[in-house]
C-alpha cells in the first residue's frame, strides 16, 4: 500500500501544482537559493499567480508546510486498512524506515532544510510543531486501540508514542545528513522488535 501522493491528491489542482513546483526547486535548489522566480520556473501555470497568493518565498514555503499537513492528515490510513492496530502500528513504523527511494530521499532533505529555520522563525516552528503533535497523537490513538483490542499491553500512549515518533525522527533526520543506510536500518529492526516483543501481549519477551 503506497502512500498517496499530496501534490495529485490535493482537491484544489492549482494549488497543488503550485506546492508541488515549491517542492521541486526547493530539491533542487536548496532553502539558501530558493527565490520565488525559480518556484515560478517549475509552475506550469502563469508565475503572476504565485506572486498574487504570497509576498515573498518564506511565506510560500510557510503554505506548502501548512499544505502537506492538511494533505498528511486527509490521506491517513483509517483502522480499516488493517486487521488490527498492530499491524496498523507495524506499517506506521516500517514504512518511513524502508529502504528509501530517490524520491523519498529528496523529500526528506526538502524538510530537513526547512526544518533547520524553524530555531529562527516562529512561523516555521509553529508548523514543525503542528505537524509533530498531529503524528505523535495518530501513533497515541494507534496505541490506545491496540490495548482496547488486547492487542498491546497496559503501556502509557503518550509516552510510546513521543518514543516511536522521536526514533522515527532522529533516523530520518541521520539518515538525510549523514546518508548511512546501515544506521536507519537498524533503528527500524530495533524499532519493529520494541513493538513485538515490549507492546504486543504475547510478544516474546514479557517483561
Amino acid at each position: 500500500m503506497g502512500a498517496p501522493d499530496p501534490f495529485e491528491s490535493s482537491p484544489d489542482e492549482t494549488r497543488g501544482e503550485m506546492m508541488r513546483a515549491t517542492y521541486e526547486a526547493l530539491r533542487k535548489h536548496g532553502y539558501s537559493d530558493l527565490t520565488i522566480q525559480r518556484i515560478g520556473d517549475e509552475f506550469p501555470k502563469s508565475k503572476s499567480l504565485i506572486y498574487q497568493h504570497y509576498d515573498g518565498k518564506d511565506d510560500l514555503l510557510v503554505a506548502f508546510l501548512e499544505f502537506l499537513l492538511e494533505r498528511f492528515k486527509a490521506d491517513v490510513p483509517s483502522d480499516d486498512d488493517f486487521e488490527d492496530a498492530r499491524d496498523h502500528l507495524l506499517t506506521l513504523v516500517e514504512r518511513p524506515l524502508a529502504d528509501p527511494d530517490d524520491e523519498h530521499v529528496a523529500f526528506l532533505g526538502a524538510m530537513a532544510a526547512l526544518r533547520g529555520q524553524a530555531p529562527f522563525d516562529e512561523a516555521y516552528r509553529e508548523q514543525f510543531a503542528d505537524t509533530d503533535a498531529f503524528f505523535r497523537e495518530h501513533v497515541a490513538d494507534i496505541v490506545r486501540d491496540g490495548i482496547e483490542q488486547g492487542v498491546f499491553r497496559e503501556v502509557d500512549p503518550e509516552r510510546t508514542a513521543a518514543f516511536i515518533s522521536a526514533t522515527i525522527d532522529g533516523a530520518q533526520s541521520q539518515y538525510v545528513t549523514t546518508g548511512n543506510e546501515a544506521a536507519v536500518d537498524d533503528v527500524r529492526r530495533e524499532l519493529t522488535e520494541y513493538v513485538r516483543r515490549r507492546l504486543v501481549v504475547d510478544g516474546e519477551d514479557g517483561s
